[in-house]
Parts: C-alpha cells; sequence; structure tokens
C-alpha cells in the first residue's frame, strides 16, 4: 500500500466502513526518541532538501526529520524560519 522507505510502510492498518464504502486506515504509531543536532531553520531552507544532505541524498527521508521533531505534518516545521529543530542522526 505504501513504499517501503515511506514512514508508514509496515504498519498495521484496519478496515472500516463508512457510507461511502469502506476504507483501510493506518493505525497511529508510536514515534521512538531520537537523538539529533539542533539546527536554526533559515528561510530559504526546505526538508527534502536538508534530508537529502543529511542522509547521503535521499530526500525521501525528510519524514524523519518530521518524526524527530513530533510534527504530524512536515512542512509545518519550515514555515517559520529561525524555528530550531532536531535534526536526527540517522
Amino acid at each position: 500500500m505504501f513504499l517501503k522507505n515511506s514512514r508508514y510502510a509496515g504498519l498495521p492498518t484496519e478496515r472500516i466502513s463508512t457510507p461511502e464504502g469502506s476504507v483501510e486506515l493506518v493505525r497511529l504509531r508510536a514515534l521512538p526518541p531520537t537523538t539529533g543536532l539542533p539546527h536554526a531553520l533559515q528561510s530559504h531552507e526546505q526538508l527534502d532538501a536538508l534530508s537529502e544532505q543529511r542522509y547521503g541524498g535521499d530526500a525521501s527521508r525528510f519524514w524523519h526529520i518530521a518524526d524527530a521533531n513530533s510534527e504530524l505534518e512536515a512542512a509545518a516545521l519550515s514555515r517559520q524560519p529561525g524555528r530550531l529543530i532536531n535534526l536526527p542522526e540517522n
């Protein structure tokens, strides 16, 4: 259902019925504690670019940064220049 590098890959799902039909949902997952370096976002920075630099060219791992900062919507992290975020080690 999800790409293998998705934050949702391999998570348990459940199917529910709605008036429009059935829907498969991913159950909420517990975020593991992470360690990393604090980083003050610059106005031009985006998480996919930070991820590409941090994780050896893999921009799709921006969600690691979102998880390390307990943010459900990854784009919300980079909306405020100067915000101090945690860049995880791995």
